[in-house]
């Protein structure tokens, strides 16, 4: 019930606000709170009007502490309005008092409604369009000095909402006293509240076009967020980091990635480490853990599983609510801007995932943001992913498509990342990804390609090549959709790389088989080649393959435990020389056994065993070798770069091809998938003299049984052939380089 206090009689002043409007005002009803509450123009001065619940005398002063005069109390309790003595239009100061008893309680209060918009017509052109590239300054809450006063200016899109109030802290939460002022052109509400400070935490509260209020939202722009199972967003200033990685940017942005080497180590930030008691690290502190191990492994990327702000850590990140927000759990967003430049300054790229594919409908997110189907479609069958019972994003409206696209320009101007890894981008294209006839909706040509997510995905790709040289996109594609990784303007996405699922899926399955059988399956190696240079493509061994029931890799091996270890670590001499990018999920360096999960940290006590300690030390060496020897890496995307040698020894199981790079010296990969020692094995070779055996996955370093060639073959003239007599080692990878 509405407190109904003493009106004056309006006879007498002329300014007296109708008692159903001062109600309005009070219950939050009130469509337009600006064209009431501040100040306006009366007669020759100016009139105040605020609404401060639970005072009972209100005094105006300016912005310097000048008293400005005593406003009284309207029609309806809380409702002050007076004239105030100012000669110009300016920002106004109450001191609030309620007095109970012999008790009397006094406050200040900065008046919202005595403060002029912060956005401009500009603003409201360039996101009308969808053109808006910097939206994120724009939207969200941001620190600022507005009109004389320090406070935080907050703005969200909603267009079909009656109403919207920022809540928080600094107003107990009581979505009546910061009604939004709505731009009524693009939808988009906004207002600064001054003596907000960073640190503070805020929601939005809606009331949807029909009258219902909505559960609270967190702000899709926020740049950060209460730790869950919290779901605020909390207001912070821009990134504060003296960033010393400019050396690092200039190289990637003055060389071709796909000529360059590219080990990328795949990582949850939850799971790589983890305190005793289970806590998760800081970012300052995966800094001094991860950074130096991946140093020391000569992985060239660290790629992180989504790190944007989640609810649900079985998720892995994938189901995002905040996408501008690092996630709680691991610290403050300076920390994670510290992480990066830690890594760039000694040479490791930072890789992120990106998830625009779908979207959790936890009710504090983006799902039925403002009472309507804002971000998503309302047809289920266009707006509902049945995989992981997530909505998926409206790529057809131009602010859910700017919206994304700024989130990506975002991470890499905030936190210099080097890399998007985007997510189930297969989902994305095929409107029938997943769905039975009846369950989806043709495109406007009544096809099944999803035009408005390949709008999407180049205008994206687009906007971040032509923004931050030097970063790279790349794209988890499971279809033969053509060109990923072709520029847009020869008719393809704009990718920069995509992952190469059908190599994941052929060779893990070969190398899962009894070495008795491979021979019957020898295809599963040789098709990868006859599409291998169709895209700029990266070799993914991803989190994907250890989990759900899969195990780990060592235990999708067959044979006993040294065959197993020896089928791994000729499967990796085999990936690494193999053409492509290289990707490895955490853990599978040094062979952990158990299948991961995100609940605890990574089996670090294997490497006590000197099995998995050779395993780890095998990784490092191929990274060293591949980065060390160009032909490894400078032709990963060019057929030039690859011949075969032997590619029909099914019998043997035996697999033989050169690598090369112009001006450098080749590199000849042989690898024996038998448990079969084959002595005097006859290769044809390029170049006569003296070959190195610059790698063998035998070797007893690395806990194999030590066969091989000695570390050098000479070879020999027969028939105007170059021949190498080779000892294979069972079970094994190994490489040559002319001497």
């Amino acid at each position: 019930m509405i407190e109904k206090g003493t009106a004056r009689n309006a006879d007498k002043t002329g300014i007296a606000l109708p008692a159903d409007t001062a109600e309005a005002i009070a219950s939050g009803a009130h469509a337009d709170p600006f064209s009431v509450l501040g100040i306006h123009q009366f007669e020759d001065g100016f009139l105040a009007r605020v609404f401060i619940p639970g005072a009972d005398a209100v005094f105006a002063t300016i912005l310097d502490g000048s008293p400005a005069g005593k406003l009284d109390a309207g029609a309806v309790s809380g409702v002050f309005e007076g004239k105030v003595d100012i000669k110009t239009r300016q920002p106004l100061r109450y001191k609030a008092s309620r007095t109970t008893g012999d008790s009397t309680d006094i406050w200040t209060v900065d008046d919202p409604y005595s403060f002029g918009p912060v956005l401009g017509p500009v603003d409201d052109h360039l996101f009308a369009e969808g053109s808006h590239l910097r939206l994120f300054d724009r939207l969200g809450a941001h620190p600022i000095e507005h009109e004389g006063a320090k406070g935080v200016h907050f703005a969200v899109w909603a267009p079909n909402a009656r109403r919207v109030s920022v809540v928080g802290d600094f107003n107990a939460w009581d979505g009546r006293r910061h009604v939004m002022r709505r731009r009524s052109d693009v939808g988009v509400w906004e207002i600064f509240a001054p003596g907000v400070i960073a640190g503070t935490a805020y929601k939005f509260e809606i009331i949807g076009a029909q009258g219902e209020k909505l559960p609270l939202k967190a702000d899709p722009f926020a740049r950060q967020a209460e730790f869950r199972p919290a779901t605020a967003s909390i207001v912070t200033t821009e990134i504060a980091h003296e960033w010393g990685d400019q050396a690092h940017r200039n190289h990637w942005a003055n060389v071709d990635a796909r000529r360059q080497p590219m080990s990328i180590y795949e990582v949850h930030p939850g799971s790589w480490r983890r305190h005793a008691d289970g806590a998760f690290l800081s970012w300052d502190q995966l800094a001094d853990e991860l950074i130096p191990y991946c140093t020391e492994m000569r992985f060239t990327h660290i790629e992180f599983l989504p790190v944007s702000e989640h609810p649900y850590d079985p998720s892995w990140g994938y189901q995002t609510t905040g996408l501008y927000a690092p996630s709680a759990r691991f610290g403050e967003p300076e920390g994670f801007a510290r992480f990066v430049d830690g890594a760039h300054q000694v040479g490791i790229g930072i890789i992120v995932d990106w998830v625009p594919a779908h979207f959790p409908t936890d009710e504090h997110g983006l799902a039925h943001f403002d009472g309507t189907a804002l971000y998503e479609h309302a047809d289920p069958r266009q707006g509902f992913h049945p995989d992981w019972n997530t909505a998926i994003y409206n790529f057809g409206r131009k602010e859910v498509s700017s919206y994304l696209v700024n989130n990506a320009l975002f991470w890499a101007e905030a936190y210099h990342v080097d890399g998007l890894r985007v997510d189930a981008v297969a989902s994305m294209l095929y409107l029938d990804y997943s769905r039975k006839d009846g369950e989806w909706v043709p495109n406007k040509d009544g096809g099944r390609e999803n035009l408005e997510a390949v709008d999407f995905l180049r205008a994206m790709n687009k906007a971040v090549y032509a923004s931050h040289p030097g970063i790279v996109t790349i794209a988890e594609e499971s279809t033969s959709w053509p060109k990923v990784s072709a520029p847009v303007h020869e008719g393809g996405l704009g990718f920069g790389f995509k992952w190469n699922m059908g190599f994941m899926h052929d060779t893990l399955s070969y190398i899962s088989r009894d070495p008795v059988h491979r021979k019957h399956h020898h295809d599963e190696i040789t098709f990868g080649l006859l599409y291998a240079f169709s895209e700029n493509f990266v070799l993914p061994i991803s989190h994907d393959e250890v989990v759900h029931g899969k195990g780990s890799l060592l235990a999708k091996m067959p044979g006993d435990e040294w065959q197993k270890f020896a089928n791994l670590r000729a499967y990796f001499g085999f990936m690494w020389g193999y053409p492509g990018k290289k990707l490895l999920f955490m853990g599978q360096e040094f062979a952990q056994r158990g299948e991961w999960s995100e609940a605890r940290q990574l089996d670090w006590d294997h490497l006590d065993d000197p099995r998995h300690h050779g395993m780890q030390d095998l990784v490092r060496d191929l990274n060293r070798l591949y980065a060390r020897l160009p032909a490894l890496h400078a032709r990963d995307c060019e057929p030039e770069g690859f011949e075969w040698l032997i590619a029909d020894d099914s019998t043997n199981s035996v697999f033989a091809w050169i690598r090369r790079a112009p001006g450098e010296k080749s590199v000849v990969i042989v690898t024996n998938f038998t448990p079969k020692v084959r002595t005097g094995y006859q290769l044809d070779l390029p170049e006569a003299g003296n070959w190195l055996e610059v790698f063998n996955s035998d070797a007893t370093i690395y806990g194999g049984s030590g066969q091989g060639n000695m570390g050098e073959v000479m070879t020999r003239l027969e028939d105007g052939h170059i021949i190498a007599d080779l000892t294979l080692p069972p079970l094994a990878t190994i490489m040559l380089t002319p001497g």
